[in-house]
């Protein structure tokens, strides 16, 4: 093994340092004091790994190893470095971290790569901050605006480009963050597995050939305010009543579709939220996902007229939907070389469907991507109990290594 697995574990341990609740999870948001240290550790491996650092104008920490070739494409690492409010110290940070120890080795072997090689640790995938994941490889592939930015929101009503300028960024800039497709050669991501597949079977490497399709819906429906007490049933305009019709059947609608389908209503908040008062106006979210488009179109048509079935009896229903990606493939060629590398290296492997939405599934339209899972223990995820061994990541770190020589065609130095 090339890969130290005592210094991913210090990497991954120093990282989460970097957190608002400690002792309750790791939460670090994207624009947060505790992202800003993180940044700054960022730079500084990157700089000790020997690479050109930069910061762009939405926040992302960019290291390039130059190639023999300026104008050649490069081939990017990495994953994200923020998390969901009470997270783990594994999800998004074990891709970067990988990243780190990649570009450490080619620093220590004396490894110059013929295309460029780029470490990559991105903000805003999870969508915790503004009900929009996949934020910034989305910014990458020109899918978001500066008015996108205006319009999202945060829970305390603060715009994503407000929250961006605060902390120093410049989302009036967001097109400078685009990539050109031919700018990249190749992205590759790894990831915590988040389910207890490779765990049950004593795998030790997911190699990712599809990740499911997926949507992601913001719901508000309106009616009107009232006292408990005074309000004949007859007369009630209750937003949370029709809210609850609709949650009802949401996961009725992915059990029927089959298919791998699944959706989740993971976020609701109630207005005024007065134990005496009827509620005018509920706001939730409806996650979709599906490995089967048609699944994935289907379910979000029946919740929507579930949705529109409400808007009656002075209910009013708006909905939004905030992303959609269809079910997206890796690149085989990618797929192929990091299966030959389980196979060199003695490492048991089997190809897989992410359940999960990544940064990849966004690269994938930009350039040939792969994506690689290790082991989460017990399946657990978005938990402060999410865990991983540091020498699991490390064989999924090892086969990246070995991909990512033959892909930027490194060789030693003379």
């Amino acid at each position: 093994m090339n890969v130290s697995s005592t210094r991913i574990k210090r990497f991954l341990d120093e990282l989460a340092e970097f957190n608002a609740t400690p002792g309750k999870g790791i939460t670090r948001m994207s624009y947060s004091p505790q992202a800003r240290e993180a940044r700054g550790w960022l730079r500084k491996q990157m700089e000790q790994a020997g690479l050109q650092v930069r910061k762009d104008a939405m926040g992302n920490v960019i290291g390039t190893l130059p190639g023999a070739s300026p104008s050649l494409p490069a081939v990017m690492i990495g994953s994200h470095f923020d998390t969901v409010p009470h997270g783990g110290a594994f999800d998004g940070a074990a891709g970067v971290i990988m990243a780190l120890e990649i570009a450490t080795l080619f620093h220590e072997q004396g490894l110059k790569p013929d295309y460029p090689l780029e470490v990559v640790a991105l903000v805003e995938e999870e969508g915790a901050s503004f009900e929009r994941g996949l934020l910034a490889s989305s910014a990458m592939a020109g899918h978001i605006t500066a008015q996108t930015l205006a319009n999202l929101r945060d829970s305390a009503g603060i715009s994503a480009a407000q929250r961006m300028a605060d902390a120093g960024y410049a989302p009036q800039e967001i097109t400078s963050v685009v990539r050109a497709p031919e700018s990249l050669k190749a992205f590759i991501e790894l990831h915590i597995e988040q389910g207890p597949v490779l765990e049950q079977t004593g795998t030790d490497i997911g190699i990712v050939d599809v990740i499911v399709g997926m949507t992601q819906l913001t719901v508000t429906l309106t009616g009107k305010a009232g006292h408990a007490g005074t309000t004949p049933m007859d007369r009630r305009q209750d937003a949370l009543v029709a809210a609850s019709h609709i949650i009802s059947q949401v996961g009725d609608f992915a059990r029927q579709a089959g298919e791998a389908t699944v959706a989740t209503v993971g976020k609701l908040q109630v207005y005024p939220n007065g134990s005496n008062v009827i509620p005018h106006q509920v706001v939730f979210s409806v996650d979709i996902r599906s490995r089967d488009e048609q699944k994935l179109r289907q379910v979000i048509e029946q919740t929507r007229e579930a949705i529109h079935r409400q808007a009656v009896d002075g209910i009013s229903a708006n909905i939004e939907q905030t992303l959609y990606v269809p079910p997206t493939p890796m690149d085989p060629e990618i797929t192929h070389n990091l299966g030959q590398q389980c196979d060199k290296l003695g490492f048991s492997c089997k190809t897989m469907v992410s359940g999960a939405g990544h940064d990849a599934m966004i690269f994938a339209g930009l350039t040939p991507t792969g994506l690689v899972f290790v082991p989460s223990r017990d399946g657990l995820s978005h938990h402060p109990d999410e865990w991983t061994d540091a020498e699991q990541i490390a064989k999924g770190v090892e086969v990246i290594f070995h991909a990512v020589k033959t892909i930027t065609e490194a060789r030693s130095h003379d």
